[in-house]
């Protein structure tokens, strides 16, 4: 899950710890890697994902895609919330 740097009571994840679970991390990656795919082969990309992929290279897109599905899965795991796409649309808006 994303390594924490938290300090002072505000919270900093980072980036997807090398040191997790290998496992989840590769399935995180592959998964963010076919939603990359058939963003590119549909053209139905979140405004988000279609400005990153003008940024970075695909495999790169992935791992951030990965980074950030991870942030939320974390998120819901504490909360208990269910996921919503509304919500995460206007995280990323706020970003």
């Amino acid at each position: 899950m994303p390594k924490d740097h938290s300090t002072a009571g505000k919270v900093r994840l980072g980036g997807i710890t090398r040191a997790g679970d290998e496992a989840l991390r590769s399935v995180l990656v592959l998964g963010a890697t076919a939603v990359i795919q058939h963003a590119q082969r549909s053209g139905k990309a979140s405004p988000w994902l279609t400005e990153l992929l003008k940024r970075k290279p695909p495999k790169l897109a992935a791992v951030t895609l990965a980074n950030k599905t991870a942030r939320i899965a974390w998120k819901m795991m504490l909360t208990g919330e269910a996921y919503s796409a509304k919500s995460a649309a206007a995280l990323v808006g706020a970003a």
